[in-house]
């Protein structure tokens, strides 16, 4: 995108300092750095700020920063703020609102915890001409806590990259799961569900940052040697790169306890690659697994916080060949409906060609 005189159109991008740190991959970080490189391929100019700080809990010396890159922006400056950032420091967003042309991109909205959470992050998303989200779920979310006008909240869901198909077994006996181990993941679900078909043949390999809550890592640890499952459940830390792709390409199965997911990049991520997925039926989940142009789910939902029914799943799927090639086949249509990044840039790229010409807020 370009301006009249020829030259490429500025956003100014506020980020968490940590998007590019290898040892926390996570679906926020790879989206932000997606959609920077699709906007500076499209023509934009496209300037980095990252922050430093606990995100999205800053000390006054993160909030001073944040503060600093701002007042240093010129006025009518297009910002595109992650909402990590933005939702935490509203009294820093709206001083300068009155000048910049502020966007905020929210992965989860921040509301969802705490009361003083929901009111910071209520105030600096009224400060924005514009509010983008990465999935429908959460749109209707932001709309139902804070009462924000839909025509201002846009949704540009992940993109995904093409991928091989993945083989997969003949006993579909290869699990994978890829998440942070966290209690919001439900890995002590997974674990509880996986002893309860101990007595057939898997092997579930846990792809995800250990050092976000260690002693919740530990509880599972515990758990899974307490069911005798240490050697079937790997808890291998964070992959990357050739390293996660060997890891999708190993699956059978990719299953997901979480107890909330906005969207579920995984989810796309592994359906790219043929292969089904068993994942809890919450909040932006059902969204990113889809249907196939025939209509059928590429896998199957169930209620988070169930191990029994979790656990009933699995069983069905280790157990029955007939159901494992009906959800390959189903998540082999689904991946040909799956849009690339270039899609979820030029969404983004929409809403903030629109913030270049906003004049006013709505009320």
């Amino acid at each position: 995108m370009t301006a009249a005189g020829g030259s490429a159109t500025v956003v100014h991008v506020v980020l968490p300092n940590d998007i590019d740190d290898p040892s926390t991959p996570s679906g926020g970080n790879s989206y932000d750095r997606r959609i920077c490189a699709g906007l500076a391929g499209s023509g934009w100019a496209v300037h980095e700020h990252a922050v430093r700080g606990a995100w999205p809990q800053p000390d006054g010396t993160a909030r001073d920063e944040v503060g600093r890159v701002l007042a240093g922006l010129p006025d009518d400056a297009v910002v595109l703020l992650d909402g990590l950032v933005a939702s935490a420091v509203p009294e820093v967003l709206v001083p300068q609102s009155h000048r910049l042309r502020l966007v905020v991109l929210v992965h989860l909205p921040l509301g969802e915890g705490a009361v003083e959470s929901r009111a910071a992050e209520d105030e600096a998303l009224a400060a924005a001409v514009a509010v983008i989200t990465t999935s429908a779920w959460t749109r209707l979310r932001l709309i139902d806590l804070y009462g924000l006008p839909g025509d201002r909240i846009h949704v540009a869901t992940p993109g995904v990259a093409e991928a091989p198909v993945a083989p997969g077994s003949a006993a579909g006996s290869e699990l994978l799961c890829v998440a942070a181990v966290t209690p919001h993941k439900g890995h002590d679900v997974l674990t509880s569900a996986l002893a309860a078909v101990a007595d057939l043949r898997w092997n579930c390999l846990c792809v995800g940052a250990l050092d976000r809550d260690p002693a919740f890592v530990d509880r599972v640890r515990q758990q899974a040697t307490a069911h005798g499952l240490r050697d079937r459940v790997r808890l291998v830390g964070a992959r990357t790169g050739d390293e996660l792709d060997a890891a999708y390409a190993g699956a059978d199965l990719l299953v997901l306890a979480s107890r909330g997911e906005t969207y579920g990049m995984v989810v796309t991520e592994a359906l790219a690659r043929g292969i089904p997925v068993l994942a809890t039926a919450t909040n932006g989940l059902p969204e990113a697994l889809g249907h196939a142009p025939d209509g059928s789910l590429p896998g199957i939902l169930v209620p988070p916080d169930d191990p029994a029914t979790l656990a009933g799943a699995l069983r069905h799927w280790l157990d029955d060949a007939g159901l494992r090639d009906q959800l390959r086949r189903s998540a082999r249509g689904r991946r040909g409906t799956l849009t690339g990044w270039a899609v979820t840039s030029a969404l983004v790229a929409n809403v903030l060609g629109s913030a270049l010409v906003t004049v006013g807020r709505s009320a």
